[in-house]
C-alpha cells in the first residue's frame, strides 16, 4: 500500500510540475503575441483575450509563435477575434 501511495504522490508531483511549466510557456507565447499586436488599434485587454484564445486553440506541441500560426489558421483567428471583441 505504501508503494501505491508513493507512486501516486510522485505522479501527482510530475503532473503539477508539468502544468506549471506549461503555464509559464503559455504566458511567454501570449506575451509575445500581445507585443506583436500592440499597435493594431485594439485595447490591451482585447489583445490579451485574443492571444489567450489563439494560444488555447494551438496544440501544446506547436513550435510556431501565435503570430505565425494565425496566418495559416484563418478560421481560428476569426473565432478568437470575435470572442475577444476585436473590431
Amino acid at each position: 500500500m505504501k508503494i501505491i501511495i508513493k507512486t501516486f504522490s510522485l505522479a501527482m508531483l510530475i503532473f503539477a510540475t508539468s502544468q506549471v511549466l506549461a503555464d509559464a510557456d503559455d504566458a511567454s507565447w501570449i506575451g509575445k503575441c500581445v507585443k506583436d499586436n500592440e499597435k493594431e488599434g485594439a485595447s490591451a485587454e482585447t489583445v490579451a483575450k485574443y492571444c489567450s484564445c489563439m494560444n488555447n486553440k494551438m496544440s501544446s506541441e506547436e513550435t510556431q509563435s501565435i503570430s505565425t500560426w494565425e496566418k495559416s489558421h484563418p478560421k481560428e483567428m476569426a473565432a478568437c477575434e470575435a470572442e475577444a471583441g476585436w473590431k
